[in-house]
């Protein structure tokens, strides 16, 4: 490529851009817009005829028959679309929120008072056509979460992690499959 001095150049691999104000054989110094010298290898360096900024008023995306194939191909509404007054029933299993004392309980006793809450809650739900439920066991060794598991294999339901931006780590989503009466 043949530079000469007043060209304006623009860094390969970096976000450098610049006048071409010294050529030494294949060394060539250019100085950037708040005045900065810079010395590069004539490889590294790339001409640019037209600002970037003049040139997007005559790019494609301002072209009238681009606008309209973009107006065409508008995004299809999802099969899974929330509803804004979607019932979720919320349960917390953490034991502090189900009972007031845990004085006399050992931790078979917690873990089945836990699973019996899910196990109504559930049932509730099914009942009552709430066609969500979301359990909050929080993280711990997991064994709050594998019971409950293997307790909504039970359910003609359908489960997965829930929302981590809304729950956490610690949650589990329900779906519950509702007969079509």
């Amino acid at each position: 490529m043949c530079l000469e001095i007043g060209n304006k150049v623009a860094v390969l691999d970096d976000v450098l851009k610049g006048k071409v104000i010294h050529i030494m054989g294949d060394e060539i110094s250019i100085e950037t817009s708040d005045g900065m010298v810079f010395k590069f290898n004539s490889s590294e360096l790339v001409r640019i005829g037209i600002e970037q900024h003049e040139l997007s008023k005559f790019s494609d995306i301002n072209n009238a028959l681009l606008k309209d194939k973009i107006a065409q191909n508008k995004p299809k509404k999802s099969l899974f679309k929330k509803e804004k007054k979607e019932i979720i029933l919320e349960v917390d299993l953490h034991i502090s929120k189900l009972t007031k004392s845990t004085r006399n309980m050992d931790n078979y006793d917690m873990l089945n008072l836990q699973l019996d809450t899910a196990k109504n809650k559930i049932e509730f739900a099914i009942s009552k056509r709430i066609p969500k439920i979301v359990f909050i066991h929080g993280v711990g060794e997991g064994v709050l979460r594998s019971e409950l598991q293997r307790l909504l294999n039970k359910y003609p339901v359908q489960f997965y992690d829930a929302s981590y931006k809304k729950y956490g780590l610690g949650a589990t989503e329900v779906y519950v499959f509702q007969n079509a009466n």
